[in-house]
C-alpha cells in the first residue's frame, strides 16, 4: 500500500485536534481499498476541516461554506467512476443543511464524511447546529436557545441509506469508511473529535466524555434498510437511455425577400389568455423565413393566468445587437392591462409609427397613425385578437408579407 498524503503539505492543526487522526485514517482506508489519486477527489468547503484537500494527493474541489455537497454531486454525475469523498464540519453542516438533506434524498453514489468539534473552529469558537446545550463559546448563551442536531436520525428520516456516527480515535473508524466508500449509494459518518484551540479551552472535556454523550444517541451503525433503493446516479442513465430522442431542431427555409430595409421594433401589450407571447413568436418566424434576425422578450407576471402580457420583437436585416425597445415602430394595443404596463412608450410615438389597437380601448395620446378593429363585431374571441392583429401587418406588407405569415403559421402550428 501506498501512502495518498501530499508530503509536501502535511496536516497542520492544533496539538490535540481529532481532525489529523480522521486524516491518517481516511488515508489508511482508502489504501485499503487499493485507490489511486486518480481514482478519487476530495471535496471541501471553508472551516478546518476544509483543509482535507491539500493533505491528499488526489484530485481536489474547495469551494464555498456548507455547499461541498452541491460540487460533490456535480463531480459524480458527470464521472460516475469517480470515488468523491466530501468533508465537512459541523460549520458546513449547520450551513448547507438543505444540501445534505436533499443528498438524502438523492442516494448519489457520494460520500459525506462530518468532522463533528461542535464550534466554529476556524473562526472563532462560535456555536454551531451540533454545539451541546450546556457548553461555553464565544457565542455566548446563544447555543442555549436552541437543542443540537442529531444529523444522523436527520439523516435517516431524509432518507439516506447509510448512516454511521464514530469518534474519532475509534479503531473501527479505518474500516467504517472503507464500508461507506464501498456501499453503493450516499453514506455519511458524523465523526466526534475534540477542538482543543477554542471548544477545548472554554469547556473541559475529554475524549472519553464526548462519547459518553455519543453513547446517549441512538446507534447509527451503517445501512439503513427501510432507506436502501437504486442508487440515482446509475437509475437516472438507466431511465434516461429507455427515452427517445428528441426530434431535431426544425428549419425555417429562408424563400422570401425581407420588406424590411433595417430594424423595426414590434410591441404586443395585451393581458393573460390573449396568445401574446405566441403571436410575438408566430412573428418571429415569419420574419425568419425572409432571413431576418429576430429577438423576443416576454414579460408576464407569476400569475400567469392573470395580469398584463407584453411581448418585444425585434425584426432586423443585420444581427440584432441590443434587444431592447425604446421607441416602437409598431405597438399592438390589446388590453387595459398591457397598455398600463408600457405607457410611457406612447408618448414617443410619431407619424411614422403604427397603432393597432381594439376599438374599445383607450391608450394615452399619441401621433401616430391608428387602426382599430372591432374585434366582437367580427366575431373573434379574445384568444385570437393578437394572431388577427397579425393578419393586419401582413396585408399591409411590413413587417411582414402574407406569404411570411402563412409561413410562420405552418413552423408554428405544423399540422394543425
Amino acid at each position: 500500500m501506498t501512502t495518498l498524503l501530499n508530503i509536501q503539505r502535511p496536516p497542520v492543526f492544533c496539538p490535540g485536534c481529532s481532525h489529523e487522526r480522521v486524516v491518517r485514517t481516511l488515508d489508511d482506508a482508502l489504501q485499503r481499498l487499493g485507490l489511486n489519486g486518480e481514482q478519487i477527489v476530495i471535496v471541501t468547503d471553508i472551516g478546518c476541516a476544509g483543509l482535507f484537500d491539500t493533505f491528499f494527493n488526489t484530485h481536489a474541489f474547495h469551494g464555498l461554506h456548507g455547499r461541498a455537497l452541491t460540487y460533490a454531486t456535480g463531480l459524480k454525475m458527470a464521472d460516475p467512476e469517480l470515488t468523491v469523498i466530501t468533508i465537512m464540519g459541523d460549520g458546513g453542516l449547520g450551513i448547507g443543511g438543505a444540501h445534505v438533506l436533499s443528498s438524502c434524498r438523492r442516494n448519489l453514489d457520494i460520500n459525506l464524511l462530518i468532522l463533528n468539534n461542535f464550534n466554529y473552529g476556524m473562526t472563532g469558537g462560535q456555536c454551531s447546529v451540533t454545539t451541546p446545550v450546556e457548553a461555553w463559546t464565544s457565542s455566548g448563551f446563544l447555543n442555549q436557545l436552541e437543542p443540537p442536531l442529531d444529523i444522523c436520525r436527520i439523516g435517516k428520516a431524509a432518507g439516506a441509506p447509510w448512516v454511521g456516527r464514530l469518534m474519532a480515535t475509534d479503531r473501527e473508524l479505518s474500516s467504517r469508511i472503507q464500508e461507506a466508500v464501498v456501499y453503493r449509494g450516499f453514506s455519511m459518518i458524523d465523526i466526534w473529535g475534540m477542538c482543543p484551540g477554542r471548544f477545548g479551552k472554554r469547556n473541559k472535556i475529554s475524549l472519553k466524555q464526548i462519547e459518553q454523550e455519543m453513547s446517549l444517541l441512538p446507534e447509527a451503525e451503517g445501512r439503513v434498510s427501510a432507506n436502501e433503493r437504486l442508487e440515482f446516479g446509475g437509475h437516472y442513465r438507466s431511465l434516461a437511455a429507455q427515452l427517445q430522442c428528441a426530434d431535431p431542431v426544425g428549419r425555417i427555409d429562408c424563400k422570401f425577400s425581407p420588406p424590411v430595409s433595417s430594424r423595426c421594433d414590434i410591441l404586443l401589450l395585451g393581458a393573460a389568455g390573449q396568445r401574446i407571447n405566441t403571436a410575438g413568436e408566430i412573428l418571429c418566424l415569419s420574419a425568419m423565413s425572409a432571413g431576418m434576425h429576430v429577438t423576443q422578450k416576454s414579460d408576464y407576471p407569476i400569475t400567469v393566468l392573470r395580469g398584463h402580457s407584453v411581448s418585444e420583437v425585434v425584426l432586423s436585416r443585420s444581427p440584432v445587437g441590443y434587444t431592447g425597445i425604446i421607441k416602437p415602430n409598431i405597438v399592438i394595443a390589446l388590453s387595459a392591462e398591457g397598455v398600463a404596463r408600457r405607457k410611457k412608450v406612447f408618448s414617443l410615438l410619431d407619424e411614422d409609427s403604427l397603432v393597432i389597437m381594439a376599438d374599445n380601448l383607450e391608450i394615452p395620446k399619441n401621433n401616430a397613425r391608428t387602426i382599430e378593429i372591432d374585434f366582437k363585431a367580427l366575431g373573434v374571441p379574445s384568444s385570437e385578437w393578437a394572431l388577427v392583429s397579425l393578419s393586419m401587418l401582413a396585408a399591409d406588407g411590413f413587417p411582414i408579407t402574407e406569404e411570411m405569415l402563412q409561413a410562420g403559421l405552418a413552423s408554428r402550428f405544423a399540422d394543425r
